[in-house]
């Protein structure tokens, strides 16, 4: 390349071009560590169909052919593209030392590529440039049209360039050609709108200029993510091809789709051309000509051409990096925060010895045991109960309105209480209410309540295994899955272990309950009692009378005789001591006095001696069994506090260590998630690039 070359990089064209090294530096550091990039880096972002003209667009960019060229796609993943300008030797005298025995015959010592992915080598040969993309390409996604997101990073240092950073995305494609997959277009898509979506991408729509501008793929998808155009550059290429006559005037003026950053009309090389190896500086001079002596364009040709293009791209670059610059920072010390605090939590891989580490866990999870049942966890919820306060609410709520809401008397109706009451007198008729016809009921409804009683403790047993769950779902048991699944094991069994005596002693609770009526509880309402309050409802007494006059009482008027029985009426109306039960229709009936049915069932309402002795029995079952549940109420919590909470409270650490603190398991508990170890890596991998990113951005102030 002789000294009269063109070159894009004229006198004052690099300004201040340490930032967009820095942002190069930026992107070097995530791409060699391997992580996906956290930060939003100021970046252009080359987008276009696949004929749109692309390639020669960056390649008239760099000055040299280095991309590969082909039918279909032939960018298959992103290439981030880094031009750095670096002075020419000095005594070269303005000529590049060509270099001999490569296949390029623009070789020379001034100009190289080297990729991050071979650190060190520099190519010369750009032909073999473009072997290697094609060679990392087929490398990742095969030798197919398949795509990868993965990017490739090349760097190319020139004194013919200007210090520029730009992602050369694969062009669109709308019908899926040969072995490509039938979703091309989509993920084609879905690629390119990943990297312009970030509000940081400085998107650069290629559009050829012989169709028209509505039609554009690039510009449609820019329009997507920035409908404003705020931070999208269009540039117009093959316009040397339109019909005559037409020009792209009207759109670089902005009349017909306006872009903030305007548009840059460019003549790359046709086919031919590439076919004929026409050398880019040819081109450019060939494109300079053009722009100057086209009617259309000679008045701003200036503002034409690659020239302008890598110019105008070099400081919009600059001005973007400029403002994002504070942003960068800030997002780069959050996430460095961020990673920091995950990977302490995460812990060193080695942490010494297996015994002590076991022994540590083993404590801790006691402590916080204890802890949440007592209430005194720091991490107390004000949202929700939970721990220990969400037993209290079993016995205090599920519990006690369970056993107030069981009524005696759903189950045992009048009827049944009269039949009872008959069963109970044996063969001669009761003078007064049945003790023992109490005592059977009673009996019966206070094993009624053993089952609910049982259910709380179910209910605890329950809530005992939510806290152990919540306790292991911490991240210091993610990390070690097997010894997370052991402490379950042991713990489970453990409630277990201890719900049988809990059960047991519940059981007994009602037992002691139905075993012994003690009528002379100073609670009970005794049968005088019952019997009075039953006479006075059935039999109220008269208010006395009393003289207005002198107060005292008056002497009540001598009432009228009673009538006398008519004879045989006594008989016909009394049916006797088992009138409901058996009742002769008629006399001769009576009189032949025929054996009593197989089964004998009341019939008919109850009498009114009947009614009185039922509802004191009611009266009585009433008064006992609510002083049954309020004993129950207090008892039974009591009980599953001493067998079940309380016990494994106390014995948690003990039973933990006789069955974990085995030394031939002690290695096995210890063994880490592939999670966590793959996490940790990911975690150290973040903080190294994260770190490094930071110290590189304090160096601007």
């Amino acid at each position: 390349m002789t000294a009269d070359a063109p070159s894009l990089a004229q006198p004052g064209g690099i300004s201040d071009p340490g930032l967009i090294k820095l942002v190069n530096k930026l992107q070097d550091v995530f791409t060699t560590v391997g992580v996906t990039n956290p930060i939003d880096l100021p970046q252009i972002v080359v987008v276009g169909s696949q004929s749109s003209g692309k390639s020669s667009v960056l390649e008239n960019i760099v000055g040299r052919d280095f991309l590969p060229r082909g039918s279909g796609i032939v960018t298959r993943r992103p290439l981030v593209l880094q031009l750095i300008n670096r002075p020419g030797d000095p005594q070269s005298n303005g000529y590049q030392t060509e270099i001999t025995g490569t296949t390029d015959k623009a070789a020379n010592t001034e100009e190289w590529g080297e990729f991050l992915h071979i650190p060190g080598q520099k190519f010369y040969d750009f032909n073999k440039i473009r072997d290697e993309i094609n060679r990392e390409t087929e490398a990742k996604v095969g030798r197919n049209a398949g795509i990868s997101p993965a990017p490739i990073n090349l760097r190319i240092y020139s004194p013919n360039v200007l210090n520029l950073t730009l992602v050369d995305l694969p062009g669109l494609t709308r019908v899926p050609v040969g072995d490509q997959p039938r979703d091309i277009e989509r993920q084609i898509r879905d690629m390119i709108l990943k990297y312009i979506q970030k509000p940081n991408a400085i998107i650069l729509a290629v559009t050829a200029a012989n169709i028209d501008l509505a039609n554009s793929d690039g510009l449609k998808l820019a329009r997507e993510v920035d409908p404003e155009g705020q931070r999208t550059i269009g540039v117009l290429t093959k316009v040397d091809l339109m019909d005559e006559g037409t020009d792209v005037v009207d759109i670089l003026a902005g009349r017909i789709i306006p872009l903030r950053l305007g548009y840059v009309p460019v003549v790359n090389r046709g086919q031919r051309d590439i076919d004929n190896k026409k050398p880019i500086h040819a081109a450019l001079e060939a494109e300079k000509a053009f722009f100057e002596n086209h009617k259309a364009y000679r008045n701003k040709s200036s503002y034409c051409g690659t020239p302008y293009l890598a110019r105008k791209l070099n400081l919009i670059l600059m001005m973007h990096i400029k403002q994002t610059l504070p942003d960068i920072k800030a997002r780069i010390s959050s996430s460095l925060q961020k990673y920091t605090q995950e990977l302490e939590s995460l812990g060193p891989s080695m942490l010494g010895n297996s015994a002590n580490i076991v022994l540590n866990i083993i404590t801790e999870f006691t402590n916080e045991w204890r802890t949440v049942l007592d209430g005194n966890n720091t991490e107390l919820s004000s949202t929700e109960l939970s721990g220990g306060a969400r037993i209290s609410f079993v016995f205090h709520e599920l519990y006690s309105n369970g056993v107030k809401a069981v009524d005696p008397f759903d189950q045992v109706k009048d009827v049944d209480i009269r039949t009872i009451l008959y069963n109970s007198s044996g063969s001669s008729p009761a003078l007064f209410v049945g003790t023992t016809a109490f005592e059977l009921i009673v009996k019966q409804q206070i094993k009624r309540l053993e089952e609910p009683s049982l259910k709380c403790a179910s209910l605890v047993y329950d809530e005992l295994v939510r806290i152990l769950t919540q306790l292991l779902s911490k991240q210091m048991y993610r990390r070690y899955p097997q010894l997370k699944e052991k402490i379950h094991q042991v713990v489970i069994s453990f409630f277990k272990k201890a719900m049988e005596p809990t059960n047991k002693l519940v059981r007994d609770l009602v037992a002691m309950e139905a075993c012994y009526i003690n009528t002379a509880h100073p609670d009970f309402l005794n049968g005088h009692r019952a019997m009075a309050i039953v006479n006075e409802k059935h039999n109220p007494s008269r208010p006395v009378q009393v003289d207005p006059k002198t107060g005292k009482p008056l002497n009540p008027q001598p009432g009228r005789a009673a009538s006398p029985t008519p004879v045989g009426a006594e008989e016909t109306s009394n049916t006797g001591f088992f009138g409901s039960f058996f009742a002769a229709k008629n006399k001769k009936k009576a009189a032949a006095m025929e054996p009593p049915p197989p089964t004998l069932k009341a019939s008919g309402t109850l009498s009114e001696r009947e009614g009185i002795e039922v509802e004191v029995i009611k009266l009585l079952i009433s008064s006992y069994y609510n002083i049954v549940k309020r004993t129950m109420i207090d008892m039974v919590p009591k009980a599953i506090m001493l067998n079940l909470v309380s016990f494994t409270k106390d014995g948690m650490q003990k039973e933990l260590l006789e069955n974990m603190y085995r030394q031939s398991e002690l290695d096995d508990l210890l063994k880490e998630s592939d999670y966590t170890v793959r996490r940790r890596k990911e975690c150290q991998q973040m903080v190294e690039s994260l770190s490094r990113a930071s110290e590189i951005v304090s160096q601007v102030q």
